[in-house]
C-alpha cells in the first residue's frame, strides 16, 4: 500500500472508526485530489456517506476581516445545522501562506472565534468522532526549512507510526499523572510549580489529530506559581514569536514580554489562565517546524495552553481561545527537569522511571 492509501486507510478505519451509515463531513484545502479520492473511496468502501466542504483561506479571511457579526451568525447556524446531522468530521487542510491571516486585527479574529468557530466547532463538531491534519505542501516544506522530498518523507513517518503501540506505552504515565498532586518543571529561565490534584489525565493516540503523541491534563486553575520560558518558536494566527516568557501568581499571568502576545492574553477573563499541560511524545518529531499541530507533539517537550480547558480535563477555566505554547527540554534546547511530587521523573527530555523507559523516543522508533 502507497504513503497515501495508508494515510486514508488509517483516517478513516482508525482516526474516525467509520460505520456503516454514518455521515462523514470533510472539509479540506490545498489538498490534492488524489487524496480526497482515496479518502472518499475508503468512506464509501466502508459504507459512509461523505459530505465534502471546501475551504477556502482567502475567502476566510476576507470574512473575518469585513464580515458583521449577523454576517457570522448566520454562516455558523447555517454550517451548525449541517454539522449537527454528521457522525464524523475529518478536517484537512495544507499550508499555502503560514501567515496569511497575520493582517486581519486581532479584534476581527476574536469575533470571527466567538460567531463562527465557538457555534460550529467548539459546541458541535467536538462532540462527533472527528481528526484534524496538516497536508504536505511546497509551501509547507519551505516553511518548515526542508526540500519537498525530504519533507514528505518526514510527513509520514511522523503521521503513519504504530499509535496503538504508543498507546500502550502511554499507560503508565497516564496513571502515575492521576495519582500525583504537585509538578515542578525547573529549567533555563524557568522554575514553575503547579497542581495536577484531581484532573483526569488523556492520551492522544491518532484519533483526535494527525500527527499525535500527547498526554494531557490540566493544572488546578488557581496552583501556577512561578515563571516559565516557553522556548520553541511559532507561529500563531499568522503572527511568529519567537519565544515567550510568562510569569504566573496563584494560576493567573501577571507578566508578559511579548506585548503582541499580551494582548492575546487579554482576550478574555480565562485567556490568562492555563487550560491544559501536556507531554509530547512523537518519536519521529525531533524539532519544530513552525506548525502547532506538528510541535505540541515533538519528543523531549511540554506544552501549556492558554485559556479554554478541555471538557475530559476540565479545570473549569473557559475561554475563547486554547494556545499551545511549547517548553522543550532536549539538549538543544538546554534541557530541565520534571518531579511529580519531588521525584524527578523527566531529565533533559528522557524518562527517568523503569516503567516510564517505553516512552523515551529510542523505544518508540
Amino acid at each position: 500500500m502507497d504513503r497515501k492509501s495508508l494515510l486514508a486507510e488509517r483516517i478513516v478505519n482508525y482516526s474516525i472508526s467509520l460505520k456503516r451509515g454514518e455521515k462523514v463531513w470533510l472539509e479540506y484545502s490545498n489538498v490534492d485530489y488524489d487524496m480526497i479520492h482515496l479518502l472518499v473511496q475508503q468512506i464509501t468502501k466502508k459504507g459512509g456517506i461523505p459530505i465534502l466542504k471546501h475551504y477556502e483561506p482567502k475567502e476566510t479571511k476576507y470574512l473575518m476581516k469585513y464580515a458583521s457579526v449577523n454576517a457570522l451568525q448566520l454562516l455558523a447556524e447555517q454550517d451548525r445545522q449541517v454539522m449537527e446531522k454528521m457522525d464524523c468530521v475529518i478536517l484537512l487542510k495544507g499550508e499555502d501562506n503560514k501567515y496569511e491571516f497575520s493582517d486581519v486585527p486581532l479584534e476581527k479574529r476574536k469575533l470571527y472565534d466567538k460567531y463562527y468557530r465557538e457555534a460550529v466547532h467548539n459546541r458541535v463538531r467536538i462532540n462527533k468522532k472527528w481528526v484534524l491534519l496538516r497536508y504536505p505542501t511546497s509551501a509547507f516544506a519551505q516553511s518548515s526549512k526542508m526540500s519537498s522530498e525530504d519533507f514528505w518523507d518526514y510527513y509520514f513517518k511522523v503521521c503513519c507510526l504504530d499509535y496503538s503501540k504508543m498507546c500502550k506505552a502511554m499507560t503508565p504515565l497516564q496513571k502515575l499523572m492521576e495519582k500525583t498532586d504537585k509538578v515542578h518543571i525547573v529549567a533555563k529561565d524557568t522554575d514553575l510549580t503547579f497542581s495536577i490534584k484531581g484532573i483526569p489525565a488523556v492520551k492522544c493516540c491518532g484519533d483526535k489529530n494527525i500527527p499525535d503523541g500527547e498526554l494531557y491534563t490540566a493544572p488546578v486553575k488557581n496552583s501556577i506559581n512561578g515563571k516559565i520560558f516557553f522556548n520553541v518558536p511559532m507561529a500563531i494566527d499568522g503572527n511568529f514569536y519567537n519565544g515567550i516568557r510568562l510569569e504566573f501568581r496563584d494560576g493567573k499571568v501577571v507578566n508578559c514580554d511579548n506585548p503582541n502576545f499580551d494582548k492575546v492574553l487579554n482576550t478574555d477573563e480565562g485567556a490568562r489562565y492555563v487550560g491544559e499541560f501536556s507531554f509530547g511524545l512523537n518519536p519521529y518529531m525531533t524539532r519544530p517546524i513552525s506548525d502547532i499541530l506538528f510541535d505540541e507533539k515533538m519528543a523531549k517537550s511540554i506544552h501549556m495552553a492558554m485559556g479554554n480547558s478541555y471538557d475530559d480535563a476540565s479545570n473549569g477555566n473557559h475561554s475563547a481561545i486554547h494556545i499551545d505554547l511549547i517548553h522543550s527540554h532536549s539538549k538543544e534546547y538546554g534541557g530541565g527537569e520534571i518531579y511529580f511530587d519531588d521525584v524527578l521523573i523527566r531529565k533533559n527530555g528522557l524518562f527517568i522511571p523503569n516503567n516510564l523507559l517505553v516512552l523515551n523516543p529510542d523505544s518508540l522508533v
